[in-house]
C-alpha cells in the first residue's frame, strides 16, 4: 500500500494498520541480557568518558541482534545504559538484523545513520531509511520505532519532519495474512 498524502494523520492510520497486521514488532528482549561482540579495522576507547568508537567494517552482535555498518559509536550512561550510532557502509547504508519476540520471523533495517538507545528501547533510522519484517515493509526518510510503546512514526522529511510537496513518499506494503484455506464444494455429480 502507498500512502496517498503524506499527513501526519494518514502515516498515523496507515501504521496503526502495520502493527495490528502483525509487522515490525518487538525485538528478541533475551538480547539485552547478552554480551555485545565487536568486529572492526580499528578501536578507539575512552574508559573516562564511556565512549568506544569502532571504525572499517564493522560488525556488532548481540544475541540475535547484527549491525553492519562503517562506523559505531557506542556510549554508557551513568546506569550502564548504553546508546549506539551506526553510520555508513555497503552503499552508505548502515544495517541490523534482529529476532523478533517469541516468533521465527526477523525484522531488517537500512539507513545512513541507525540509533539506538537501549535504556528507552528507542530507534530511529535517518535518510533512506527503511525496515523489513516477511514481506511487510516500511520506508521514508526517518523511521522511529519505540520498542517499549511498540509505535512507529514513519515521515518522508529528516529527523520527523514532513515536507509536503516533497519528492519522497512514505511507503507502506502490507501483505494479506495467511487465512485457512477455504472448503472444497461438494460433488455436484452425486458420486
Amino acid at each position: 500500500m502507498t500512502l496517498a498524502a503524506p499527513s501526519r494523520q494518514a502515516i498515523c492510520l496507515a501504521l496503526l494498520a502495520f502493527t495490528l497486521c502483525g509487522g515490525i514488532a518487538r525485538a528478541e528482549r533475551a538480547d539485552r541480557d547478552k554480551p555485545v561482540n565487536v568486529e572492526a579495522d580499528r578501536v578507539t576507547v575512552d574508559d573516562k568518558n564511556k565512549v568506544q568508537i569502532f571504525e572499517g567494517r564493522v560488525k556488532l552482535t548481540q544475541g540475535t541482534l547484527s549491525i553492519l555498518s562503517d562506523k559505531v559509536v557506542v556510549t554508557q550512561d551513568i546506569e550502564g545504559f548504553q546508546k549506539g550510532v551506526a553510520t555508513g557502509g555497503q552503499g552508505g547504508l548502515a544495517r541490523f538484523r534482529q529476532k523478533r519476540e517469541l516468533k521465527d520471523e526477523w525484522v531488517d533495517g537500512e539507513a545512513e545513520r541507525i540509533e539506538y538507545d537501549a535504556k528507552t528501547d528507542l530507534v530511529q533510522l535517518f535518510n533512506r531509511a527503511k525496515v523489513r519484517s516477511g514481506k511487510d515493509e516500511v520506508d521514508g526518510q526517518y523511521i522511529n520505532y519505540d520498542g517499549y510503546n511498540e509505535t512507529y512514526l514513519v515521515t518522508n522529511g529528516p529527523n520527523a519532519t514532513v515536507e509536503p510537496n516533497g519528492e519522497s513518499r512514505v511507503k507502506v506494503t502490507i501483505q494479506p495474512k495467511k487465512t485457512a484455506p477455504a472448503a472444497k464444494p461438494a460433488n455436484s455429480t452425486g458420486r
